[in-house]
């Protein structure tokens, strides 16, 4: 057994760096808001010691689509995922950390930079002073997500600079056209799909890392097996044993084959029954994203006495329900179209950026 210990955000790049080399016990990064910490504190239970052998990390799920659970990573997963990313990418190289560190996707770019050799470079996640980073001679990473390239495209300084990085994309879908719109300005983007339990990132380009192999049930839920799996909940056993068979994590999202490579579409319960037709609501935001840009509007279905399902619309620009139905119109299936839209000042995001979902459904009433 042994103490968990916190450790500040600035702090990560050294913690990281005396787990692997075995001269410190495990941590847990904690964000920079004392109000998010206390969360943080209150998930991982830092006066329990921790009993797991080998473990590293433990770092909580971002909780926008549940309760924040616990998640227990071990030296040996990081590594494992470390490596087979330099080796997918072209070799270690330098990295840029516009990410929070203490959610994986962050913690993993100092993982990466250890093993490279090098520190990662922090910068905030408006990519301010990019432009000045001194780049040594080898590969030069970055990982953003989704809104983060969807900015940065569109200011000539970052631009220009992201073109001398290879870009991890993730943590959120990504625009097919916006993809195109980054490779057409010289952006070279790697787009890759994981979560916590997994060291974050280990499908690239819809292809596994070395050592990772992917699984398709029959309803198309995703399973991701091997060596970056995670080794379960902290004091959690009955959700680990619902997720986590050996070294296979059985996700909450479904996907498909196409050409080879896997398409994620969305999380098992995005599909909603509305008058009786099924609506997904994962292909829907993807479509109302294409017709009036990203996170322009959030689409959602919430439960209705008449509908089953209702199919309601939130923006924060000037937009009223008779426009976006029309926009949609011909898009989408009848029972697709919204029929309610709400303005508000911002969206509610998680502790990691994303739009909370989950926030926004509990204010509308069935």
């Amino acid at each position: 057994m042994t103490d968990l210990r916190l450790v500040a955000s600035d702090r990560v790049p050294d913690a990281v760096r005396a787990v692997l080399e075995g001269t410190a016990g495990p941590f847990t990064p904690l964000p920079d808001s004392p109000t998010e910490a206390a969360r943080w504190v209150e998930v991982v239970k830092p006066d329990q010691p921790v009993e797991e052998p080998d473990v590293a990390v433990v770092i909580p799920t971002s909780g926008s689509t549940g309760h924040a659970r616990a998640v227990v990573l071990t030296r040996s997963a990081l590594v494992a995922a470390a490596m087979a990313a330099h080796k997918r990418l072209g070799g270690p190289g330098s990295w840029v950390c516009s990410l929070a560190p203490h959610h994986v996707a962050g913690l993993m770019v100092h993982v990466r930079a250890y093993l490279s050799g090098y520190q990662a470079v922090t910068v905030d996640q408006q990519l301010t002073g990019l432009a000045d980073v001194a780049l040594p001679d080898a590969p030069a990473y970055i990982s953003l997500v989704p809104t983060q390239l969807y900015k940065a495209r569109r200011r000539a300084e970052t631009r220009t600079t992201l073109r001398r990085y290879t870009v991890l994309l993730g943590g959120a879908a990504a625009d097919r056209a916006e993809l195109e719109r980054a490779e057409q300005a010289g952006i070279h983007v790697v787009t890759t799909y994981g979560m916590t339990e997994t060291c974050g990132g280990v499908v690239y380009d819809g292809l596994p890392l070395d050592g990772v192999h992917i699984g398709l049930d029959d309803d198309g839920r995703i399973s991701l097996s091997g060596p970056t799996t995670f080794s379960g909940y902290r004091f959690d056993p009955e959700a680990t044993a619902a997720v986590l068979e050996r070294r296979t994590f059985f996700t909450s999202d479904r996907g498909a084959w196409v050409g080879g490579r896997l398409e994620v579409r969305g999380r098992i319960d995005d599909v909603v029954i509305s008058g009786g037709v099924n609506v997904d609501i994962a292909q829907l935001q993807r479509i109302v994203d294409r017709a009036l840009g990203v996170e322009k509007v959030v689409v959602l279905g919430v439960p209705d006495l008449q509908w089953g399902a209702r199919i309601v619309a939130v923006t924060t620009h000037d937009l009223s329900l008779s426009s976006l139905r029309e926009r949609l119109d011909g898009r989408v299936e009848r029972a697709a179209l919204p029929r309610d839209l709400r303005l508000v000042d911002a969206f509610p995001r998680t502790s990691s950026g994303k739009i909370d979902r989950r926030a926004i459904a509990s204010g509308w009433e069935a």
